[in-house]
């Protein structure tokens, strides 16, 4: 149970012990009374007045006091217009404290039997991860913590883009221009290795394609093709991609390539799966390093074929209708959407079609009740068109379904390192962000007397940390600009603030246990109002969790552990610890503390962020 729920119940009582009526839990609002007024908790009785025909403050006065006489957690009110502020015991903080403490799976719930699948990541094999798969990791990877913690259980996938004409432009500047080499011969990771031949590729059809415009053949393809007082270079920039499928050697050659591969032709076959290796084991590298995995992986060489037999099903059911061209198309029109072709007249599938069957061939796989797709927002309306389609075929899966759309990621400025000219690699931005948080540690100097294998890991999993809680810390669906500086400020709202709470407490509860004292925690009375802030907010936990896991939004687990490790250093600053004014003082406060940490702890397990011990 949750923890409010008890407050609601005891409420929904004081309601028919008062007038009789039925109240439900469900119809209970109730919040933390606010700093201005006196008490705990604040329920609001404004939908009562219409039913009972009374006074707001008679009602509240007759509700307090009922909870007064009846509920020994209670031991006074505060009735404010529409509002009953309650007052809670010092037992009944004690109390809760220990149910904490003899909780080991807080914050969890129990399993449900239901399996869930979250995707994320699903890179293409032609260049590196970069600045927006990171967002998409971190946010899928958080996501699937969160559901496991709400009783889920979770498969994490990915899709990878592994064939098409970008993988082959790589491998074709392989054969052209590596003369052999490979990545451990020239010391580059695998995947930034083949994303390098990918970037030689464009480089070489550029040079290309400016022959061919300054030569007579482009001069007299501008002429005759034109626009009337279109400008040449307006001109040339729209004809690239017409010339690349055209008239390109290297465009002819890329093209080639990939007929080849789909014939199955065994020397492309080899140098696709040799390249496609390379980049799979930088791939592991960068996932490793933010500690992410999978437990299955899907690759579009396997599924651009699916969803076919879901075409000729969709037929069947009148889900789908034929073209005179031959070709199959869906009408969602209904619903506020367009036609959309799920077949071309040659046979060949499209995207919304490989996706339809790869969603059957997960179900088939995994028998799984809900599926999270992890994809920016620009990918929005393709979600609506194949949910409804997957609704509209009947698949048991369908109302389980769900977009996690995350908007944009930007820079302040260009002062990152990026390979391509356009994008910054994954690698470059974690290596930025560790050396933000050891330029900070040389200036406070703190750990310089630990060894330097041990200052590395501590840095490491600060700047690791830096990195995944300010990407996490943004509502999803919002844009977000990612600082490297900012982000890395141990008195800002970052991951180092959160994970300096943290060392404080493990730096307290090492000081403790040297020193002889007994366990009075229960003998403890007369609470602080900063002991009480920070038992509230550990009570919210569960809930914090329950609905972040309704939501898909981690940023809520998140901003919620800033605001508890807030009002932990504000403790740990105003309030005596471990020369408290008595045992039972320090007692109780080294449990507070100590369970404070086990839930910051938590909270960032559930964000994929580790702990350090020392800061």
């Amino acid at each position: 149970m949750y923890f409010l729920d008890e407050v609601k119940k005891s409420f929904v009582s004081a309601v028919a012990g008062c007038f009789d009526l039925k109240w439900q839990v469900d119809q209970v609002l109730i919040n933390e009374t606010r700093k201005e007024f006196s008490g705990d908790y604040t329920v609001v009785i404004f939908p009562l007045v219409g039913q009972l025909k009374r006074k707001p403050a008679e009602i509240g006065d007759l509700l307090g006091q009922w909870l007064v006489n009846n509920n020994p957690d209670v031991v006074g009110f505060e009735t404010v217009q529409g509002f009953l502020n309650v007052r809670m015991s010092d037992s009944f903080w004690r109390l809760h404290l220990t149910r904490i403490a003899s909780d080991s799976s807080y914050g969890t719930s129990p399993a449900t039997g239901k399996r869930v699948l979250v995707e994320y990541a699903s890179p293409n094999t032609n260049k590196p991860l970069h600045l927006g798969h990171i967002r998409n990791i971190l946010l899928g990877w958080s996501c699937a913590n969160i559901l496991e913690a709400n009783g889920y259980n979770v498969i994490r996938t990915q899709v990878i883009n592994d064939r098409g004409i970008a993988i082959c432009k790589s491998m074709l500047a392989w054969k052209k221009f590596a003369n052999g080499a490979t990545p451990s011969t020239s010391g580059i990771k695998g995947d930034h290795f083949v994303g390098d031949f990918y970037v030689a590729f464009e480089e070489a059809f550029r040079a290309e394609y400016a022959d061919f415009q300054n030569s007579d053949e482009g001069r007299a393809m501008y002429e005759s093709q034109a626009k009337p007082g279109q400008e040449e270079s307006d001109f040339f920039a729209t004809y690239k991609n017409r010339y690349f499928n055209e008239q390109s050697i290297l465009g002819g050659e890329a093209r080639q390539m990939l007929l080849n591969w789909e014939a199955g032709d065994p020397d492309t076959i080899t140098l696709w799966n040799t390249m496609n290796g390379w980049v799979y084991d930088g791939f592991n590298e960068t996932y490793n390093q933010l500690g992410v995995r999978f437990d299955s992986v899907y690759y579009e060489s396997d599924t651009y074929l699916l969803g076919k037999n879901a075409v000729e099903d969709g037929l069947k059911k009148g889900v789908f209708y034929r073209e005179p061209d031959g070709s199959v198309w869906v009408n969602l029109e209904d619903v506020g959407m367009d036609r959309k072709i799920v077949l071309r007249s040659d046979g060949t599938s499209v995207y919304v079609t490989q996706d339809i069957g790869t969603a059957q061939q997960r179900y088939a796989d995994f028998g799984i009740d809900k599926m999270v797709y992890t994809v920016a927002d620009e990918q929005d309306y393709h979600f609506k068109v194949l949910f409804e389609i997957l609704k509209r075929l009947g698949e048991p899966y369908a109302e389980g379904l769900y977009h996690l759309s995350y908007g944009m990621v930007e820079l302040p400025s260009g002062r990152m390192k990026s390979r391509e000219g356009t994008v910054v690699d994954a690698d470059d931005l974690m290596q930025e962000v560790v050396a933000e948080v050891k330029a900070m540690s040389e200036e406070r100097g703190e750990i310089t007397s630990l060894p330097k294998n041990e200052q590395e890991a501590i840095l490491h999993t600060i700047g690791l940390g830096a990195l995944k809680f300010f990407m996490i810390k943004v509502q999803p669906r919002k844009r977000m600009i990612f600082d490297p500086r900012e982000s890395v400020d141990i008195h800002g709202q970052t991951g180092p603030y959160i994970q300096n709470a943290y060392v404080r407490i493990q730096s307290v509860l090492r000081k403790a246990s040297a020193m002889e004292h007994s366990i009075q925690e229960q003998e403890y009375s007369d609470l602080q109002n900063q002991e009480k802030v920070i038992m509230r907010h550990l009570l919210q936990y569960p809930e914090v969790v329950r609905e972040a896991g309704l939501q898909y939004d981690p940023s809520a687990i998140a901003n919620y552990s800033y605001a508890l490790a807030k009002e932990f250093h504000k403790f740990y600053h105003d309030v005596r610890i471990l020369n408290a004014e008595t045992e039972a003082a320090k007692a109780f406060r080294l449990q507070l503390c100590q369970m404070t940490g086990k839930v910051l702890q938590h909270g960032f397990y559930l964000l994929g962020i580790e702990m350090p011990e020392r800061m």
